[in-house]
């Protein structure tokens, strides 16, 4: 009687399957392509771009671009079993049902707070009989044909990425699941975090030096007058000064902050457990000052050799050679203190916002909680970092100061206390904020640049999503 029941079962969703796959194959060739699957998603209401490459990549057995039936059955069979997992593993108290406290709970595990009423929200987004629960054939229903099966994927896309590079790298380093880490795709992320930020900031190079310039010289220098200086200083080349060192250090800092992070969360955290966002923060902080620490003699010489005149030193070795016979070791770690200062301002804040606006984009656009789209991912990553930046920058203004004292007068010589109160009785309180001007303006192509680099070497290295 089992084995009739089973059987019949098989049937039926065999027929469901064939059912789909003709309705999706509009030109009845027997096989559903990358644009047939796109037209049969949309009419269905998933317009997450890249969903449908996924979803043939996935199934595309001998590589023809296309799925047929067998491919596209032997897909939804395993996907249907990662859909049953999740399902299983939301279910709580085993009612074969999910209620929007189950909903609640899960997504807090994985770092994110939402009300009822938002739970109540991506419930609604599931539930197709109006009950107020999910069951399995709802959940089925609603998650078979998108890539993203389970709510870690929603967390993925929502993942605060640091490869976002705006020149500073004060930020909270990357978070990794456990499968990316076992399948080992996390270096391949982070060299292409490290290409994004190398080619990021050579290209708003120029912006950088003027913004050192502005936040070490305090005559009222504009920014037409500070290229044109430093293009009659030392013609057109001059404005990558520094850039060398500062593309340099990515790949260190990067390496070192991640490993000492994956500790440091490690000792915040019991076995098993999602870390909380403060001991995220505090783990982040953490492994900022130790990659600081170990990299900081780079910070100090990339600062020299941004403010170097014409023939100074014949280049980074040089540099660090003249320095240390001048002024000894102690000058490689001159404006340490307010560099170690502000990185907590700087993640503390970069992660409250982007947690901040992630959780209220989630309330208002609970359906499309798995399908961000890039534009709101990279908006959001970019205001928090802004906010960041804004938080910490009279720290990194003080900081460059310090880095660059033996450049200047021996009166202009001084501690970080005895410098901020200068800065302010020289310059009032907006002294502080000397040259954010063209660090602003370099957010917005240093994000652009940082992606669009990701991606492509992303795909290279063949972890496209």
């Amino acid at each position: 009687h089992n084995i009739t029941i089973r059987k019949s079962y098989f049937t039926r969703k065999k027929s469901s399957y064939q059912d789909l796959f003709t309705s999706l194959d509009t030109n009845k060739d027997g096989k559903v392509d990358v644009a047939e699957l796109r037209a049969g998603l949309q009419a269905r209401g998933v317009f997450r771009q890249g969903a449908a490459q996924k979803i043939v990549s996935s199934g595309d057995q001998n590589k023809d671009g296309s799925l047929d039936f067998n491919e596209f059955t032997k897909y939804l069979k395993e996907h249907e079993k990662k859909l049953r997992l999740t399902f299983k593993s939301l279910d709580r108290n085993n009612d074969g049902r999910i209620d929007a406290s189950e909903i609640q709970q899960s997504l807090e595990e994985l770092g994110i707070n939402v009300s009822r009423e938002d739970a109540m929200k991506i419930l609604q987004s599931m539930d197709i009989d109006g009950t107020m629960m999910v069951d399995w054939n709802e959940w089925r229903e609603h998650f078979l044909l998108r890539p993203a099966h389970n709510l870690e994927d929603i967390i993925r896309y929502w993942k605060h990425s640091s490869f976002l590079d705006i020149g500073d790298s004060l930020a909270v380093p990357d978070e990794f699941t456990e499968e990316e880490k076992s399948s080992g795709v996390w270096w391949k992320q982070l060299v292409a975090g490290a290409a994004a930020g190398g080619v990021s900031r050579t290209g708003t190079a120029p912006l950088d030096r003027m913004k050192v310039f502005m936040q070490v010289h305090s005559s009222k220098m504009g920014l037409i007058g500070g290229f044109k200086q430093m293009i009659a200083e030392g013609g057109l080349k001059s404005l990558w000064r520094g850039n060398g060192i500062n593309v340099m250090k990515i790949a260190p800092e990067t390496s070192i902050k991640f490993m000492a992070y994956e500790q440091y969360k490690k000792l915040l955290t019991s076995e098993g457990k999602k870390i909380e966002t403060h001991k995220r923060f505090m783990a982040g902080s953490m492994a900022g000052a130790t990659a600081q620490t170990a990299i900081y003699p780079m910070e100090v010489l990339k600062t020299r050799l941004t403010l170097r005149k014409t023939g100074q030193y014949a280049g980074m070795f040089d540099c660090a050679k003249k320095i240390l016979r001048k002024e000894g070791v102690k000058a490689f770690y001159k404006g340490y203190i307010p560099n170690l200062l502000g990185i907590i301002p700087y993640a503390g804040i970069d992660l409250a916002v982007y947690e901040s606006l992630k959780n209220s984009w989630l309330s208002y656009h609970p359906k499309d909680s798995a399908n961000p789209g890039i534009l709101v991912l990279l908006g959001c990553g970019t205001i928090s970092s802004t906010c960041g930046q804004l938080a910490s920058y009279p720290l990194a203004l003080v900081r460059t100061r310090m880095q660059a004292q033996a450049s200047l007068d021996a009166s202009d010589q001084s501690s970080m206390s005895s410098l901020i109160r200068k800065i302010l009785a020289k310059d009032g309180f907006f002294g502080l904020y000397r040259g954010i001007l063209p660090n602003f303006m370099k957010v917005i192509p240093a994000v652009s640049i940082s992606y669009v680099v990701y991606e492509y070497t992303k795909t290279g290295l063949g972890i496209s999503k």
